[in-house]
This record gives C-alpha cells, structure tokens and sequence, in this order.
C-alpha cells in the first residue's frame, strides 16, 4: 500500500435535501495528502452530491468542512478554485466553440496594456499547461474538435494550473479509449506522487483496484463503510453498494406461467428478420439472447409496433392485433422499454411526475381536461413502488441512470400492462439500479404480466428468465427452458455451433412454441 500523508480534506456530518427528499445524510469523509480515496455505490447513493457541496455547487444543510484542519465554507465554485478544490465532471465543463487556449484562460485572461486580450500569452500559457500534463493538443484548435479524453486533459491542466491540491475525478473513464485511459492513469500516479488528494468516483472495480488507496462505499446517501484497498474485496464492496449478498442479485420466484397471453405468428419485415414465431404466457419472464446484430431490437420493436412488419400476426389473447402503433399497443396495454432511454422514452426536460403518466393521460383528463390531482397521487404512488426518493417536480434529466430507467420503465406499470417488452432494461446502471429494476420485473410478473426481456447481458438473462429464446440472423434459432439454459448452450446456438434440431424452437420451423 502507498503511504500518504496527513488528512488534507475532512467532511463531517454532511447533510443535503432536495425538495425534502434527503440526499445526504450525515455524511463523514477525510481525504489525506497524496492519495488517491475512491468512491463507489449506486447511482444516486449520494457521491456525486457529496462532492458537489465540496466544490461548492451545493451548499449544505448542516456539516463542516476543513481542509488542513481549518474549518471553510465553500458557498461557490469560485471560492472552491481559491481554495485550491478542482473537479472534473462526468459532463464536462468546457466551451465547445472556444479555442483550447481560450477555455484555458477563462476566468483569468490575460490582458495587454491597453486592456484588451493578450492573445499571444494565452496561447504561451496554454502550451505550458498542456505541456505540465503532457496532453499532444493543439491549443488553437477549438474544443468541440477534441476527443472526449483530450478534452478532459485540457480541463486537468486548468485545475493544475490554478494550483488545485485537492482533485475530484467523477467517472473520468466513461467516455475514454484505451490508450487514453492509461494516459490519465499515468497523470494520476504523477498527481499522487507530488502530495495532491484526489477522489476518484467510478463503477469500475478493476479501476478501483489499480488506482486507489482506499475506497468508500455509499449507500441511500450515508457511508456505509471505509476500507484500505488491501482490506477489501469485490464482493464485499458489492454486498456494502446493494444492502445483500451478490448470490441474492438475480431473483427468480418458483414461477408456473398462465394461458398464452401474446403469440406471435410468422412475423417478418420483408428485409431479413424473420419470420418469426413466439408466445409469451401470463407471469412469466421470458429471455431474447443472441450476438450483436442478431435482430433481437428489430423483433422487439416489430412486437410492439414500432417499426412496421411486412408479414405475419401478432394476437393478444388469442385476438388478432390490426393497423399496430405505439398508440395501438398502448391501449392494447403492451408497453416497450426501449434499446436507448435518453434517445427513444425519457423526457428529459419534463418532471419525474409528467414522465411517469406520459402513456396514461387518457384514463387521468375528464372532457380533454388532465386532473392534476390524480396525476400527481399516481405519480407519487408510483415513485414510491420504484423507490425514487426525491421530489416529483425534478426534471427526469437530472437523475441517475438507474432511476432515468426506472422512471420508464414506470411509465409502463402506470397503463398497468398486459405484456412488457424490455430491451436492454439495465444497460448503462449500476448494480443496486439492477436489483431494483429486478425487483420491479418480478413484482410485475406476480400480477400476471408476460414480460419479454432482451438482454446483451448473458448472465443476466439467464437468472431472470423462465425460457430463453436464442437469436440468429434475424431468427429465433432455439428455445430452452430455465434447466438447459447454460451459458455454453445459448453461444452454441448464437454462433451456430448447434444442430439446428438440438432445441425445441429450430430453424427449421423459424421459430418457437411454447
């Protein structure tokens, strides 16, 4: 283990609410002098807004802060610089039409003797704050040219610059290749070395493990737990992030499903997907799995009618669907989940409350008026079942991952569902974000719900599932029940290793039966 110095950075009972939804509560955190202090937990567990109080975004309800163990206020960012606290957002904090050089300066631009820009000692200054962090950028380019990781670098030179001592890295590798996730790494050590503190929040356990010196894990907006690297373990950071066991992450009720509630019957759009046969009963969970481009999306939207099939049925309680939408199938009650949340469901920019009953206006208007009333008892009902804790008034954009997923997928609950086709329901969360959203899957289930999961996360298919189905160029190749679904036997079918009449479902009958 690293040796680092004396506590450079002590935080003691920080408290924080938004809207009287609390989000930090009494929170300690101490940060020493050449050391690189982690933090992990689930999205919205509070790391984030710990650190923003810190760098003066937020200000606290209650607590102090010392550094050097002088007790400061820290009420803005300005005042966070001139205390020599830097953070580095996961959405960076650049000017994208502005020059390398000139987001370098901003704040301090130097000045010629009759007042105006000196442009000549912006662009010398730049050269030596790129060169500090030896970042190969052009300081006349503008910013928006750069890739996501230069752009970072330029930001790092800035906080060196200003003579930072204390360093917040917020998911610093999200967006980072390789090549320059090593390069930051280096910069790190370097960092360390010369006696800075630097608070690395991340979900990347291999990170953590390379990086840190020691890690704090957070959870519901408290620290649950601070442990020299060498004193803890995945598991154990794991079982602190989600309260349980990671055994206990994939929960599977001894499930016997119903009557066939949606069949699916040679289903095709005419251009290499399908056709395509499947059923999905009442109160069962069942798996779409294959290699990437396999037309698991392409299905999964077809199902719901959002891209348009050129043949075959889709029956709902053995009722053909006709002219199918998304209108139709919301009305049908079949909901989809789509592949990209931010692209295709969330409104960002609408509250979490509007969000939630976006597919439900119709049952919550009297003559084309909305009772705003029962919108906001549906939504506060609803974000109490998807355990989001904060105000309903929030803009959706300004959640987690996880809980911007949860708020779609609770759109969904809100119709109270017949069918759910999820498409990659816990892409892009952390893993208390999964449990929840396995939760919520399970609850649904127990109602009757026929839920169809696509999943990119093999694992994850298999541990939730009743059946799987294996996709391939376009075509259900093989359906196996939850005691043949091995991780070996759903690749065998997804790369074609397996005889096409191994499974119940083969390609032979382009399809499956339930």
């Amino acid at each position: 283990m690293r040796s680092a110095g004396p506590a450079l950075l002590t935080m003691e009972g920080i408290t924080k609410s938004f809207g009287g939804a609390p989000a930090l509560r009494g929170v300690d955190f101490d940060l020493r002098a050449g050391e690189v202090h982690a933090l992990m937990g689930e999205n919205g567990a509070g790391k984030s807004t710990l650190m923003k109080v810190l760098a003066g975004v937020h200000a606290p309800d209650a607590g102090t802060i010392r550094i050097d163990g002088e007790q400061v206020t820290v009420s803005s960012p300005i005042e966070a610089a001139a205390l020599g606290i830097a953070i580095i957002h996961q959405e960076l904090n650049t000017v994208p039409d502005m020059t390398v050089a000139e987001n370098l300066a901003l704040g301090a631009e130097p000045r010629t003797r009759w007042g105006g820009l000196d442009r000549r000692r912006v662009l010398r200054d730049a050269e030596e704050k790129l060169a500090r962090v030896r970042a190969d950028v052009d300081p006349r380019l503008p910013m928006r040219r750069l890739s996501v990781g230069r752009q970072q670098m330029v930001e790092i030179a800035r906080a060196l610059a200003e003579d930072a001592r204390i360093l917040v890295l917020d998911e610093p590798t999200a967006a980072l290749s390789d090549r320059e996730a090593r390069q930051l790494f280096a910069l790190i050590d370097e960092m360390r070395a010369a006696g800075m503190g630097l608070v690395y929040i991340s979900h990347r356990m291999e990170e953590v493990w390379q990086l840190a010196d020691r890690v704090t894990v957070f959870r519901d907006g408290r620290s649950v737990g601070t442990s020299e690297k060498a004193e803890i373990t995945p598991e154990r950071v794991v079982t602190q992030m989600i309260g349980r066991n990671v055994e206990e992450l994939y929960v599977h009720d001894d499930r016997a499903p119903g009557d066939v509630v949606l069949r699916v019957r040679g289903l095709t759009d005419g251009a290499g997907i399908g056709p395509v046969d499947l059923e999905l009963r009442a109160g069962e969970v069942v798996g779409m799995v294959g290699l990437i481009g396999a037309g698991r999306t392409e299905i999964a939207r077809m199902i719901y009618g959002a891209d348009r099939a050129r043949g075959g049925t889709v029956e709902l309680d053995g009722k053909p669907l006709d002219n199918r939408s998304p209108a139709t199938s919301i009305r049908d009650g079949i909901g989809l989940l789509p592949e990209s949340r931010k692209e295709q469901a969330l409104f960002p920019q609408m509250s979490i409350r509007d969000n939630l009953v976006a597919a439900a206006l119709g049952t919550l208007s009297r003559l084309g008026v909305l009772r705003r009333g029962a919108i906001g008892e549906v939504a506060r009902r609803q974000m109490d079942t998807l355990r989001i804790r904060t105000a309903a008034s929030q803009d959706a954009g300004h959640l987690s991952g996880g809980n911007q997923q949860k708020v779609v997928l609770g759109r969904w609950l809100t119709v109270g569902p017949r069918v759910l086709v999820l498409d990659e329901p816990t892409r892009g969360v952390d893993i208390g974000a999964k449990y929840e959203i396995y939760r919520i899957i399970n609850e649904q289930v127990r109602r009757g719900v026929a839920v169809l999961v696509v999943s990119s996360d093999l694992p994850e298919a298999l541990g939730i599932s009743d059946r799987v189905l294996v996709v391939r160029g376009g075509r259900i190749v093989a359906e196996l029940d939850r005691s043949e679904a091995t991780e070996e036997a759903v690749m065998l079918h997804a790369t074609g290793v397996a005889g096409s009449g191994t499974a119940v479902g083969s390609e032979q009958n382009g399809g499956t039966h339930a």
